[in-house]
């Protein structure tokens, strides 16, 4: 495993991480302390302590991660980590040599830390290198494509499929770049995931998933690889195919999932490159009834304004916390920057007023699922006027709200669950059970 892979939500890492913390916190914290220096770690951990606090609302009432408030969660670890940081600041007046470089480590961990334990309550960063931006995965290898390749089966795949001795128990996940041809996009290597039964000999052809990820975030296919091997296992090795597309940018900038001079040609980068790149490289089923464009966020609004424009790519649409439309999230900025100004443009592009502007028929056949969590108001309400939207434009809806989740990683993580839950039947992936 590269260290790039090292887990940072689960497994060892956290721990040891708020091991160490704890253990420069004692260092600090034991000595015999003078007046002077109490006095100053005192006033450096309530300054400390303020001072993040005045950050993370200053920082929220700038909505830069967005328009729902940031959790308490983020109070706590950026209010902690610069009070314990002050504190061994302060804690250097009058201290020897070897605890004022002990103190100045010691604030580097607390921040560190600090990150790790925010990250780990939002959840959408599972590595170390997606911490960074920086994809943990090699290059996947992909099989030639089996005898059905294209072919949409006669029977569905749960009853048709026998799985093979030697089946892997998980499927394989990694990166490939995907060639911007047509939109000459600068988008980062796209993450892709291969079921077990894609990985036999002779595999069958398989419904294809291109899903798109937050704003900021990285194309990194390990939440949805989680969830679907959890389905695979359940299901003889049967899974989509999933191919984790970068609408973002190397710049990570909110393209608003469009084509613009800007950010560049983010849509025709998915709509186009990836579809085509898929269409060639892949062994999925090439029938768009088989198809799901799907998004979290950021990437769930694209992926309900994709599936609105573009129904005869895909026929099944997952949006996991979607925004209601892409570039909600700075509406002024969008509206100069990617849409020239021109206001009309921009609503003529929410995913509402495409599907109201659509000839009746047009969205025959096609699904649509959402959800959303319980403890995310702002966006049930978006989820709501989608949603509506979709099933008043002639879409079949389903409509989950998550109880007790926000808008961070389990609203993911359970939203992947609850969506495949509802498409598996249609992609014909269910084995009885």
């Amino acid at each position: 495993m590269q260290i790039w892979q090292l887990p940072i939500i689960d497994g060892a890492v956290p721990i040891v991480a708020y091991a160490i913390a704890l253990a420069f916190l004692a260092i600090v914290l034991v000595r015999r302390w003078g007046r002077r220096s109490l006095l100053w770690g005192t006033l450096g951990a309530i300054a400390g302590g303020a001072i993040g606090v005045v950050l993370v609302v200053v920082v929220d009432r700038l909505h830069l991660f967005g328009p729902a408030p940031l959790p308490v969660f983020v109070v706590q670890w950026v209010a902690g980590a610069l009070a314990a940081s002050g504190l061994a600041l302060g804690a250097m007046v009058g201290a020897r040599v070897w605890r004022r470089i002990v103190s100045v480590i010691a604030v580097l961990v607390f921040l560190v830390v600090a990150a790790v334990g925010v990250n780990a309550a939002f959840g959408l960063n599972p590595t170390l290198g997606t911490l960074f931006g920086i994809s943990g995965y090699d290059p996947i290898d992909l099989p030639a494509a089996g005898p059905t390749a294209g072919a949409a089966p006669s029977v569905p795949l749960a009853q048709s499929f026998v799985p093979p001795a030697g089946m892997p128990a998980k499927g394989s996940r990694g990166v490939q770049v995907i060639p911007a041809t047509a939109s000459e996009f600068r988008a980062r290597p796209a993450g892709i995931y291969l079921p077990p039964a894609a990985l036999v000999p002779n595999a069958p052809a398989l419904p294809l998933v291109i899903m798109m990820m937050g704003h900021p975030g990285n194309p990194d296919p390990t939440a949805v690889s989680d969830a679907l091997d959890q389905f695979a296992s359940r299901n003889h090795g049967l899974a989509p195919i999933v191919v984790v597309a970068d609408q973002v940018g190397a710049a990570v900038s909110d393209t608003a999932c469009a084509d613009s001079a800007t950010y560049g040609r983010a849509r025709t980068y998915v709509t186009h490159d990836v579809v085509a790149w898929a269409k060639a490289h892949l062994n999925i089923i090439q029938d768009p009834a088989y198809w799901t464009i799907a998004g979290y966020s950021n990437g769930g609004g694209c992926a309900i304004s994709f599936g609105a424009d573009y129904p005869s790519l895909w026929k099944n649409i997952l949006d996991i916390s979607g925004e209601p439309f892409p570039g909600s999230e700075q509406i002024a900025n969008i509206t100069k920057r990617v849409f020239g100004g021109d206001a009309r443009a921009f609503e003529a592009s929410k995913p509402v007023n495409i599907m109201a502007a659509a000839p009746a028929g047009t969205y025959a056949g096609m699904k649509a699922v959402f959800t959303v969590g319980g403890n995310d108001p702002a966006y049930i309400a978006h989820v709501d006027t989608v949603a509506s939207a979709a099933q008043k434009a002639g879409m079949t809806v389903t409509r989950s709200v998550i109880p007790g989740v926000g808008h961070t990683g389990d609203a993911l993580k359970l939203g992947l669950l609850e969506g495949f839950g509802a498409l598996y039947p249609v992609l014909g992936l269910s084995v009885a059970q």
